[in-house]
C-alpha cells in the first residue's frame, strides 16, 4: 500500500502555509481526540500512525473558518438571494458554459436523465461555472470544523476521514487542495464523502478531477443527482397561492413532498397544472421581510435539488436559473 507521506504530503509539505485568516493555536496532534481520530483510522482504514500525527502537527485551528458558521440576525431575504444568482452576468456565464461543454451536458442528459439547465445552473450557483472554488485549504477547514464545532463535528470528522482517503487514493498532496470554508472541493463543490461517492471520469482520462474538469464535474453532478433520486421527464415546482392558515400545516411538514396535489384543496393551496392528482408535492415559502411571500409547489426533483444543498433558497434558485438558460438557449 502506498504510504500516506508519499502520497499525501510530497514535497510541499514543508512549504505548506495556512491560509490567510488562520489564527495560532496549539498543534492539532497534541490534543486527546486528535490522538483517537488517528488511533481509528489507522484501525480501520490502514492509515500509517507517524504519518498522521505529523500531518496532524502541520495543522492550525482556523478562526475565520468558525466565524463563516455564525448565525446573522439579518432575515433572509428570497428576493435578494435571487439576485446573487439569476441575474444577466451569470445568465451570460451560463450560457457559455453550455456552449463550451455541450458535448458533456447532451451525455450527461442521456446517461443520467438531468436536463442541461439544470446542471449549467447548478455550477453556477456553486462556483460561477469554475471561476470561484474558494480559497481555503481543504485540510485546514475540515480539521477546524472536525475539532472545534462542536454542532457538527461528527458530520465533519467523516468528511475529514474521506478527504484523507480521497487524497491517499488520488497521490495527491494533502495540502495542495483548496475549496470552499466548508472543505468543499471543485467545480460542483462536493464535499469528500460526496467525491467518493458520486464524482466520476467523464472525459474518459482514467481520473475524476472536478477541479480541472468541466466533463467530469458535469458527470458527477448528474451521477449525484441521479443517485438521490432524479426523476427524468418531470417537473422540479410549480407556483402556488394560499388562502386562509391551513396551509401552514403544510409548511410545518418540511420540503419533503409529503402530500399530494389532491390535499391542496383541504389546506387552501392553489395551482394550475395537469399533473396526476396523486403527485407527490411540498408548499415552499420564498419569503422577503416587507414584501408578500412568495410560494411555490415542490415536487420530488426539487426535494432532489436540497440533497446538494439543503435550502429551499438554493433549490428555488436553482430552478430559476436554470429556466432563465433553457429560455435563451
Amino acid at each position: 500500500m502506498k504510504r500516506l507521506l508519499a502520497a499525501l504530503l510530497g514535497a510541499a509539505l514543508a512549504a505548506a502555509a495556512a491560509p490567510t485568516g488562520a489564527a495560532p493555536a496549539a498543534p492539532y496532534v497534541k490534543r486527546p481526540e486528535v490522538r483517537a481520530f488517528v488511533r481509528d483510522l489507522v484501525a480501520r482504514r490502514g492509515f500509517v500512525e507517524q504519518e498522521l500525527l505529523q500531518l496532524f502537527s502541520r495543522l492550525r485551528r482556523v478562526d475565520a473558518v468558525l466565524k463563516a458558521f455564525e448565525p446573522t440576525a439579518k432575515d433572509r431575504s428570497w428576493q435578494d438571494y435571487r439576485a446573487i444568482f439569476v441575474n444577466e452576468r451569470r445568465l451570460r456565464g451560463g450560457l457559455e458554459f453550455w456552449s463550451a461543454n455541450g458535448k458533456a451536458l447532451a451525455r450527461a442528459r442521456r446517461d443520467y436523465g438531468v436536463p442541461e439547465e439544470y446542471l449549467v445552473a447548478i455550477a453556477g450557483v456553486e462556483t460561477f461555472y469554475g471561476r470561484s472554488t474558494g480559497r481555503w485549504r481543504v485540510v485546514d477547514s475540515l480539521a477546524t470544523l472536525a475539532f472545534d464545532y462542536p454542532p457538527r463535528a461528527e458530520y465533519f470528522r467523516a468528511e475529514l476521514e474521506s478527504y484523507l482517503i480521497y487524497a491517499r487514493e488520488s497521490g495527491l498532496d494533502v495540502f495542495s487542495v483548496r475549496g470552499s470554508y466548508a472543505g468543499a472541493i471543485g467545480i460542483p463543490q462536493f464535499m469528500p464523502g460526496s467525491y467518493l461517492r458520486y464524482a466520476v471520469d467523464f472525459d474518459g482520462d482514467g481520473v475524476s478531477d472536478l477541479r480541472a474538469s468541466a466533463a467530469d464535474a458535469i458527470g458527477s453532478m448528474a451521477n449525484f443527482l441521479k443517485a438521490h433520486g432524479w426523476r427524468p421527464g418531470e417537473p422540479v415546482a410549480l407556483p402556488a397561492r394560499v388562502n386562509g392558515t391551513a396551509h401552514r400545516a403544510m409548511l410545518e411538514a418540511g420540503i419533503e413532498p409529503n402530500f399530494t396535489l389532491a390535499d391542496l384543496r383541504r389546506f387552501g393551496v392553489e395551482t394550475r397544472t395537469d399533473l396526476a392528482l396523486e403527485t407527490p408535492v411540498a408548499l415552499i415559502d420564498l419569503e422577503t421581510p416587507g414584501a408578500a411571500t412568495e410560494y411555490r409547489l415542490g415536487l420530488r426533483n426539487f426535494y432532489v435539488l436540497t440533497r446538494y444543498n439543503r435550502s429551499a433558497f438554493y433549490a428555488a434558485a436553482v430552478h430559476d436559473l436554470a429556466r432563465e438558460l433553457r429560455g435563451r438557449r
